[in-house]
C-alpha cells in the first residue's frame, strides 16, 4: 500500500497521541522521558486534531498512520480557543509544576507547567504569518517525500503562508524546512526555539 495523505479523522486521535510521544524527543522516540504517555500529545497535537480538524491531515500507510501535519490559520483565535476549550479540562487533570525549579522538573512537569503557563507565539513571527503548524513522522515514513506531501495539503488550506517554531537541537527538521521552502527568522526569542516562515 503507498503511503496515502488524507484528512484527519476522530478516529485517528490516538496515533496522533503516539506519533507525537514517539517523536516527542527532538525528532526521535520521547518515550522513555515521560511516566504519563499523553501529556506532550495533550499540548502538541490533540488539541489541533481536536479544535481544528479542517487544518489536520494524516499519512497511513499499510501499518496505520506514522505521520500528520495539524495547525490553525489563525495562531491567536487558536491560542483563545484553547483558553476557552481546551486547557480548563486538562488543568484539573495535571496540576501545576510552577513551584518546582526549572531545573529540576522532569519533562511530565515542564508539560504541565506549559498546560498552566502556555507561551504565545511571538507577535512579530504572527504578524508575518498568522497560521503555524506541527509535522511529525515515524521514521518509517521518513525521507520518501510524506512530509512533502503534508506540507503541501496543510499549506494549500491556509492560503501558502505560514510560521512553525522548532527546537534547536533538532536540525534534521530545521534542515527539510529550509529545502521544503522555510526561512529562518533571525532575532526572534526564545533562543532554544528557532522560528521559520513561508509564503511572507
Amino acid at each position: 500500500m503507498m503511503t496515502q495523505i488524507r484528512p484527519y479523522r476522530p478516529d485517528d486521535l490516538p496515533a496522533l497521541y503516539e506519533i507525537c510521544l514517539k517523536t516527542g524527543d527532538n525528532g526521535s522516540d520521547g518515550t522513555h522521558l515521560y511516566d504519563d504517555r499523553r501529556i506532550i500529545g495533550e499540548i502538541f497535537a490533540a488539541p489541533y486534531g481536536v479544535l481544528e480538524p479542517r487544518h489536520a491531515f494524516v499519512a497511513e500507510d499499510a501499518a496505520g498512520v506514522a505521520g500528520y501535519i495539524l495547525g490553525t490559520a489563525d495562531t491567536r483565535a487558536f491560542e483563545a480557543r484553547l483558553e476557552a476549550e481546551w486547557w480548563p479540562a486538562l488543568r484539573a487533570r495535571y496540576p501545576d509544576a510552577a513551584h518546582v525549579p526549572p531545573r529540576e522538573r522532569t519533562r511530565d512537569q515542564w508539560d504541565a507547567y506549559l498546560i498552566h503557563h502556555p507561551p504565545a507565539n511571538p507577535q512579530a513571527v504572527v504578524d508575518l504569518a498568522p497560521a503555524h503548524l506541527h509535522i511529525d513522522l515515524l521514521p518509517r515514513l521518513q525521507g520518501q517525500g510524506v512530509g512533502r506531501r503534508l506540507m503541501d495539503a496543510f499549506l494549500d488550506t491556509v492560503g501558502g503562508r505560514a510560521h512553525l517554531g522548532c527546537q534547536a537541537p533538532n536540525v534534521r527538521a530545521q534542515r527539510f524546512y529550509e529545502v521544503y521552502g522555510f526561512r529562518r527568522l533571525d532575532g526572534v526569542p526564545p533562543r532554544s526555539v528557532v522560528w521559520m516562515v513561508i509564503g511572507a
